[in-house]
Protein backbone atom coordinates (compact mmCIF):
# COMPACT_ATOMS: atom_id res chain seq x y z
CA UNK A 1 0.00 0.00 0.00
CA UNK A 2 1.43 3.31 -0.93
CA UNK A 3 1.74 6.08 1.59
CA UNK A 4 1.27 9.32 1.22
CA UNK A 5 2.60 12.93 3.67
CA UNK A 6 0.44 15.27 4.77
CA UNK A 7 0.84 17.66 8.04
CA UNK A 8 -1.02 18.37 10.49
CA UNK A 9 -1.69 20.83 13.59
CA UNK A 10 -3.18 19.52 16.96
CA UNK A 11 -4.09 20.96 20.35
CA UNK A 12 -1.25 20.60 22.53
CA UNK A 13 -3.82 18.26 24.83
CA UNK A 14 -3.85 15.56 21.53
CA UNK A 15 -0.03 16.00 21.33
CA UNK A 16 0.27 15.27 24.76
CA UNK A 17 -1.66 12.13 24.80
CA UNK A 18 0.19 11.12 21.44
CA UNK A 19 3.41 11.73 23.11
CA UNK A 20 2.28 9.50 25.90
CA UNK A 21 1.00 6.47 23.66
CA UNK A 22 4.45 6.83 22.09
CA UNK A 23 6.25 6.24 25.63
CA UNK A 24 3.74 3.29 26.28
CA UNK A 25 4.95 1.50 22.80
CA UNK A 26 8.52 2.40 23.20
CA UNK A 27 9.53 -1.19 22.92
CA UNK A 28 7.73 -1.33 19.30
CA UNK A 29 10.37 1.97 18.10
CA UNK A 30 6.52 3.85 17.22
CA UNK A 31 7.25 7.86 16.09
CA UNK A 32 4.65 9.90 16.67
CA UNK A 33 3.85 10.00 12.90
CA UNK A 34 3.40 5.72 13.54
CA UNK A 35 0.99 6.38 16.17
CA UNK A 36 -1.44 8.61 14.45
CA UNK A 37 -1.24 6.21 11.48
CA UNK A 38 -2.33 3.30 13.91
CA UNK A 39 -4.70 5.54 15.43
CA UNK A 40 -6.46 6.55 12.08
CA UNK A 41 -6.40 2.96 11.03
CA UNK A 42 -8.45 1.82 14.17
CA UNK A 43 -10.44 4.74 13.61
CA UNK A 44 -11.43 4.36 9.70
CA UNK A 45 -11.89 -0.03 10.68
CA UNK A 46 -13.84 0.57 13.27
CA UNK A 47 -17.81 0.11 12.68
CA UNK A 48 -18.87 3.09 13.48
CA UNK A 49 -20.83 5.91 10.74
CA UNK A 50 -17.19 7.69 10.03
CA UNK A 51 -18.59 11.14 8.12
CA UNK A 52 -21.47 11.23 11.09
CA UNK A 53 -18.71 10.70 13.78
CA UNK A 54 -16.21 13.10 12.13
CA UNK A 55 -18.72 15.75 11.72
CA UNK A 56 -19.73 15.91 15.40
CA UNK A 57 -16.64 16.51 16.54
CA UNK A 58 -15.74 19.04 14.19
CA UNK A 59 -18.80 21.01 15.52
CA UNK A 60 -18.31 20.10 19.19
CA UNK A 61 -14.57 21.24 18.82
CA UNK A 62 -16.42 24.84 17.00
CA UNK A 63 -18.85 25.10 19.98
CA UNK A 64 -15.53 24.50 22.25
CA UNK A 65 -17.13 21.86 23.97
CA UNK A 66 -14.49 18.82 23.20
Amino acid sequence: MAKEKFGVTVDAEILREVDELVAECDDLGVSRSGTVEAILTAFVQSESNHAERVREIIIQKRQDTL
